[in-house]
């Protein structure tokens, strides 16, 4: 058991792959159980889930800088990213950051778009606020001075890092990394200016007041893009977000950045600022990583220790 930022975890020593997989502080973690409870005795109905989704779309909104108007939900970052995808004209000139992660890269590249080498050349920008495979930051001042288009995938950053992102066009993110809830929810913010660009080309019940006939009308805002959510991940969503979103993410960014600062000193190289480490070295027996692009990646979240990193550097001393 551990305690930190007013919850408790049961996190297993020397697990630093939040990057894969964020885990639960016990509220959270009971919330969910509570609800398979439910489920099991037949106890919840479909429009029991409704106050947990717009819980959750309206936490995400927070953590972000948006209002829960601009937020969609949805299941995955590369179902949203699909939906700008098409939306562009054919051809579109897209900049990816070279080691961007599949899910924000291949929807691109299945629309038959052209993938450019610089910002100035694109139509669209597409990245990761923070890189899946070694943790950098982009540069997102450099970004909105540039004035194009921007699409910007925070699932590597929302939780750990504060972030006020009511200028992009497009911001997508997931729930079980840093924000430590199931796997099944997703959320796209849309620039109210940006709204009537995307097609909702997966339209269902969410997107609509009615659940019957031919003349339906589509939501006004965002939620015309939603998708039908999945009920438990944003069970898990509506009790954790909002929780993160009363911490001070500054403190929060601090305590990330100060262990894989101890992290890249022990090992003799330069300090990041980021949550996530990449380093040419094997994995390490009793830590839980992972192996991003040929390199093992340590990533430290709010319930990391000290003694977490040390284990890796007695390790790989």
């Amino acid at each position: 058991m551990r305690e930190a930022f007013g919850a408790v975890f049961d996190v297993e020593p020397g697990y630093l792959n939040t990057a894969s997989i964020g885990v639960p502080p016990r509220h959270v973690a009971d919330a969910v159980a509570a609800a398979h409870e439910r489920w099991r005795r037949g106890q919840d109905t479909s429009s029991s889930f409704t106050g947990v989704v717009e819980t959750s779309r309206a936490a995400f909104g927070r953590l972000i800088g948006v209002p829960a108007t601009s937020v969609a939900c949805g299941a995955t970052v590369s179902q949203f990213v699909s939906l700008v995808a098409q939306a562009l004209p054919a051809g579109s000139k897209v900049f990816l950051d070279p080691g961007e992660f599949t899910s924000v890269t291949l929807p691109f590249v299945a629309a038959g778009h052209r993938i450019v080498s610089t910002v100035d050349e694109c139509d669209l920008v597409a990245v990761s606020v923070v890189q899946s495979a070694d943790g950098a930051i982009a540069d997102l001042e450099a970004l909105r001075a540039s004035g194009k288009p921007v699409l910007l995938d925070v699932s590597q950053a929302a939780g750990w890092m504060p972030l006020s992102l009511a200028w992009a066009d497009f911001v997508v993110g997931v729930a079980y990394k840093w924000l430590m809830s199931p796997r099944g929810a997703a959320w796209l913010a849309v620039r109210p200016d940006r709204m009537d660009f995307l097609s909702p080309v997966a339209a269902n019940w969410y997107s609509t007041e009615e659940n019957y006939g031919t003349e339906l009308v589509l939501r006004p805002d965002a939620r015309r893009f939603d998708l039908s959510p999945t009920w438990f991940a944003h069970v898990g969503a509506a009790v954790a977000l909002p929780w993160v979103a009363t911490l001070d993410l500054e403190a929060v960014r601090a305590h990330c950045v100060s262990l894989t600062d101890r992290l890249l000193a022990g090992l003799g190289l330069p300090p990041n600022g980021s949550s996530i480490v990449s380093v040419g070295a094997a994995p390490v027996p009793g830590v839980v990583s992972s192996v991003r692009a040929g390199r093992t990646r340590f990533a430290c979240h709010m319930y990391n220790t000290v003694e977490d990193v040390d284990r890796v550097l007695e390790a790989l001393a």
